[in-house]
Order: C-alpha cells, then structure tokens, then sequence
C-alpha cells in the first residue's frame, strides 16, 4: 500500500465525486480548476495505484484511452456501460468465471485472469436515440 499523499486523497476524492468513467486528463482539468497545483503526471500515478489496489476500475475506452472511476466493491466483476452517457452499472458474471477457466485450463494455463466489459446504449441512451 502507497503512501496516503495529499495528491493521492485529492484524487480519490476528485474519483469519488465524478460520475462514471473519466480520463486522467479530465480529472486532472477539474483538480486544477478547483486550484489544486497537483501536476498531471502525479494524477496518473495516483489512478493507476489506485486502480492496482482495488480502490478503482479501470478500463480501456474504445479509443484505446485508460478510464476510471472509484471502485464500489474490492472483489473481482464485471460492467455494463453506456458508450453514449458513460452510466456503469457493476454486474456479476458466474458464466464468464467458468469459461475463463475451463478455457485457460484447456490450453494448460493456470491462474487465469481477465476482464470483461459489455458496452452498449443505456435505456435513457437508447430511448433518446429512437426518438430523435
């Protein structure tokens, strides 16, 4: 476990507040609105521990770019989100445990790990989008 640094609280704070997956660089523009002289570099080592210790989800947008938001639970899962607004939603997935192990098993793995994000429309996403 890292140090708990003034740029380390202000980061998890900043995460805590923002709603679904944000960027370093967006969290980093709001850190120094708000007056923060927290330096760009520091806010993406703060996320990427953060993320390393549970306290955070990571992923990678479709663009290739790392995201994240503060993590709601510390065990393993999954998530549902909405390429168009961003709302996550954590779900559980018994059914892709079993495959990434019988899979990683077949071809003579051991300690499989993976990561899992279905992205799609949300139901306000969706109905906006049908009516427009």
């Amino acid at each position: 476990m890292k140090r708990n640094t003034w740029q380390r609280q202000a980061v998890r704070e900043a995460l805590d507040t923002s709603q679904g997956f944000v960027s370093a660089q967006h969290l980093y523009a709001g850190l120094r609105e708000s007056g923060s002289p927290i330096g760009l570099a520091t806010v993406y080592r703060a996320l990427a521990d953060l993320a390393v210790e549970g306290e955070a989800d990571s992923l990678q947008s479709t663009e290739g770019e790392s995201l994240y938001r503060a993590c709601s639970t510390q065990e393993h899962h999954h998530h549902l989100i909405c390429r168009n607004c961003g709302t996550t939603v954590e779900i559980e997935a018994d059914a892709v445990e079993q495959w990434a192990a019988s899979t990683a098993a077949r071809h003579g793995f051991t300690e499989p790990r993976h990561i899992v994000d279905i992205f799609g429309l949300c139901a306000a996403c969706s109905a906006g989008a049908r009516g427009a």
